[in-house]
């Protein structure tokens, strides 16, 4: 459907939980030397962070509830997650030694897969505030939080071009999953692939 279905949530999640650990969600830092993931190792889903020199992992959440999608920002110092941790997933920011950590969205309902741009002064993330799931942009402290999609149906994982520039993401309309992208600002989307099989998950080459 249109909506955010359990099934989708899946994809959003990673694997199911299982007495087995799942990795999953990987994520490079901008230098390159580390990796953040989420990691059900402890039980529940929390960010890790695994330096690439020593192999070390370290658990950055350190919370009861689900922690999970990580996106570094451009300047390596802070890691945007989303978090049920006040009930619903929200969006939050913290430190890259796991401090500080702050929620920026405050409506009852889902946001999550935050990317940030390429200066670090915005991010994207998913929200189905609306109904239904929509790419929002709002300033990296959380405020003008602002619907970027006008697509009708499903609209998920936004990436930024390297210039800040553009989106792309996915979105369904009815007839399955296609590629689309837009200025910064929401204005000239457009769909760009048209196949027979779904296209997930886009992200641009730097």
């Amino acid at each position: 459907g249109a909506g955010l279905s359990l099934s989708h949530l899946s994809e959003f999640w990673g694997p199911p939980q299982t007495h087995f650990i799942n990795d999953w969600q990987p994520t490079w830092s901008p230098d390159g030397s580390s990796i953040a993931l989420a990691s059900s190792r402890d039980g529940n889903s929390e960010i890790y962070l695994l330096n690439l020199a020593t192999g070390e992992s370290t658990n950055l959440t350190n919370n009861p509830a689900q922690d999970s999608t990580p996106s570094w920002s451009p300047d390596g110092s802070r890691i945007a997650f989303s978090s049920d941790r006040d009930g619903n997933l929200d969006i939050y920011v913290m430190n890259v030694d796991g401090t500080d950590q702050t929620r920026l969205t405050f409506d009852e309902t889902n946001d999550l897969w935050p990317a940030w741009s390429s200066d670090g002064s915005k991010i994207a993330s998913d929200s189905d505030r609306e109904g239904r799931s929509h790419i929002y942009v709002m300033n990296a402290d959380g405020s003008d939080q602002t619907r970027l999609t006008k697509i009708p149906g499903l609209n998920t994982r936004a990436s930024w071009s390297p210039d800040g520039s553009q989106i792309v993401f996915y979105a369904n309309q009815g007839d399955g999953f296609e590629l689309y992208v837009t200025n910064a600002d929401g204005s000239g989307q457009k769909r760009l692939t048209d196949d027979p099989n779904d296209a997930f998950a886009p992200a641009w080459s730097p």
